[in-house]
């Protein structure tokens, strides 16, 4: 399993550009370094326009223990899917296991 997960953060209510920048530059500062965080601007002309910041941040606690904890339900339900998959197209493929190929 990732041990990051995608956070975003919305701003909808930007004033002016020093309001904007202000809170931008906050966001920016509470980052962690391998955030890897990216701004997009979404909605129309309609219902506004806002701002919003993707980036990747560590999971928490309990985020891994609950991971951890339906890690084997999860995956016995991803192997179902694919096996009802596998009927009605009549291929067979595999889950990864995990483990690595050799070089041949």
């Amino acid at each position: 399993m990732s041990r990051r997960v995608k956070e975003f953060i919305d701003i909808s209510d930007f004033a002016s550009l020093d309001d904007l920048i202000a809170k931008l530059e906050a966001v920016r500062a509470s980052l962690p370094a391998f955030a890897e965080a990216e701004l997009r601007m979404k909605g129309d002309d309609v219902f506004g326009r806002k701002l919003s910041i993707s980036f990747m941040r560590d999971k928490t606690a309990e985020e891994a223990e609950y991971d951890e904890r339906y890690a084997e339900v999860i995956r016995a339900a991803q192997e179902q899917a694919l096996d009802k998959l596998q009927q009605e197209l009549g291929v067979v493929c595999r889950l990864p296991t995990g483990r690595k190929r050799r070089a041949a």
